[in-house]
C-alpha cells in the first residue's frame, strides 16, 4: 500500500459507502413484525420488541416517525399498540427508510440545493451520486412491507 492510500476497512453501520443506522435496521424490523403480527387489533410495542430482540425504549423512539408519516397508527389503553395505518403492499420500503434515515444520498451535495457543495453546477461527479441515489431509491422503493412479511414462519405472540 503507498503512502497516499488509506486503509480500507470493513465493519457494521456506518463504514460503508451507502449505509444505514441502526435506526433504519431496528425500524425495518419493527415493520416487518408489526405487518406478521397484525390482523386488525394494535400488537403491543413490548409482543414486538420480544418477539424480534429488540429494545424497547429504542423502539419508542422509532415509533413516533413512523406514525408522523402516516405509515403506523397508534392506539392507547390497555389493549393499545400499533398497527399499520395501510395495507403492507401499499407501504413502500423506502418510505420507511426515508422517515427513519431521512434523504437517502449518498453524498450531501446532491440533496436539495446542492447549497452544501462548492462545485455546484461544475461538479464532474455529480451524475455518478445521482445515480447512485436513483438506483438505491429504486431499489428501495421496488419492496413493499408485504414482500418482506410473508416469507417465513408468521411471528407469533410468546405465551406468557
Amino acid at each position: 500500500m503507498s503512502e497516499h492510500q488509506e486503509p480500507v476497512t470493513r465493519g457494521l453501520h456506518g463504514t460503508g459507502a451507502v449505509a444505514f443506522s441502526t435506526r433504519g435496521e431496528y425500524g425495518v424490523r419493527f415493520m416487518v413484525a408489526l405487518a406478521r403480527m397484525d390482523h386488525g387489533e394494535p400488537v403491543s410495542l413490548t409482543d414486538i420488541a420480544e418477539a424480534e430482540d429488540l429494545p424497547r425504549a429504542y423502539l419508542e423512539q422509532i415509533v413516533g416517525s413512523l406514525r408522523d408519516v402516516g405509515i403506523i397508527d397508534s392506539a392507547r389503553g390497555a389493549h393499545g399498540g400499533y398497527r399499520l395505518a395501510r395495507p403492507a403492499n401499499e407501504v413502500r420500503m423506502g418510505d420507511v427508510l426515508r422517515a427513519l434515515e431521512g434523504p437517502i444520498v449518498p453524498m450531501a451535495c446532491i440533496e436539495g440545493d446542492g447549497s452544501a457543495c462548492s462545485k455546484t453546477g461544475s461538479c464532474s461527479v455529480v451524475q455518478l451520486w445521482s445515480r447512485v441515489r436513483d438506483s438505491v431509491s429504486e431499489a428501495l422503493d421496488s419492496f413493499t412491507l408485504a414482500d418482506l412479511a410473508v416469507p417465513g414462519a408468521p411471528i407469533t405472540l410468546k405465551q406468557k
